[in-house]
């Protein structure tokens, strides 16, 4: 026997019809939801950004300045 999906219809038409307004209601809820999602968020993620970045830069700094001195040549002038 095959089984049957059954899919609910309920909406704001109340004749089992999915409407474009129904669609509407429901991506602007969905949407709604995301929004708030992201806007609590936010703080965190430029936080994590913000130490990322500094992070970042103070390693390049310092591995640079190390390669520096590994590769810097030390004369020595002697008067005769």
């Amino acid at each position: 026997m095959a089984r049957k999906a059954s899919v609910a219809r309920g909406g704001s038409s109340g004749q089992g019809r999915i409407t474009r307004d129904d669609l509407e209601a429901g991506f602007r809820r969905i949407g709604g939801e995301v929004d708030d999602e992201v806007a609590g968020a936010r703080p965190m993620l430029v936080t994590v950004g913000v130490l990322l970045a500094v992070s970042l830069a103070t390693a390049a700094y310092l591995l640079g300045r190390r390669r520096g001195r590994l590769r810097s040549t030390v004369v020595e002038i002697r008067r005769v």
